[in-house]
């Protein structure tokens, strides 16, 4: 609006007597666009310390986190698919997607965890985690795109403004359902260092135990 404002300025169509101002949804979508972009990394921010306090580190929350993008990315490319539009509605998909979409990393990191406990290497516990947790992903996954289909279908009254709503939630969670099952293995293959700090531990544990062994040994 306000480019098309300046350029006819410029070309001298209309003058300084001229004004222009936002009214109805466009109005709406502008107050409301900084506010949403701001809990939108405050969700990013808020989850992130979150999962870094339930995993103990700092690279696993960063690997799950990788969920989040491929979210988006299916967000963007459903709305182009189905023409619909980038407004409040479709933003607040995006916000509710970051919840929804990083219980699949979570699910798969923390099985190749325990799997990493048992002795495997880390290659071998990621393909572990995805395979083992492919069940409860897709059933989760399916049912809350399921749960959202009517919203993108525009079923009820008044619905036909909540269908970006629906179609990013529907397009995110399946995007990310497909290659989630690729990327956070590829991931914890590269990126996780809990198997070191394991083997640390118990190098400090058990030389703890050797000199104390010596040291009762000495006394006796």
């Amino acid at each position: 609006m306000y480019n098309i404002y300046d350029k006819l300025q410029k070309e001298k169509v209309i003058d300084d007597t001229f004004s222009t101002a936002l009214s109805g949804s466009s109005r709406d979508y502008a107050e409301s666009g900084s506010n949403t972009m701001f809990a939108l990394v405050l969700a990013l921010v808020l989850i992130y310390l979150v999962l870094a306090a339930q995993f103990e580190s700092w690279i696993d929350p960063l690997i799950i986190m990788f969920t989040v993008p491929l979210a988006f990315a299916g967000a963007f490319l459903s709305l182009t698919i189905f023409g619909q539009t980038w407004n409040i509605f479709s933003q607040i998909g995006v916000i509710m997607l970051i919840g929804l979409v990083t219980k699949n990393g979570i699910l798969i990191v923390e099985f190749a965890n325990h799997k990493r406990d048992e002795g495997l290497k880390k290659d071998e516990a990621a393909v572990t985690g995805a395979s083992m947790r492919l069940r409860p992903i897709l059933m989760t996954s399916l049912a809350m795109a399921l749960g959202a289909l009517p919203i993108a279908m525009s079923l009820g009254a008044a619905a036909t403004s909540r269908i970006p709503l629906g179609i990013v939630i529907v397009g995110g969670i399946m995007f990310s359902l497909v290659l989630t099952l690729y990327v956070i293995p590829a991931m914890y293959a590269i990126m996780s260092r809990r198997k070191k700090n394991i083997e640390f531990e118990q190098a400090i544990a058990d030389e703890r135990a050797e000199a104390e062994a010596e040291a009762a040994m000495a006394h006796s």
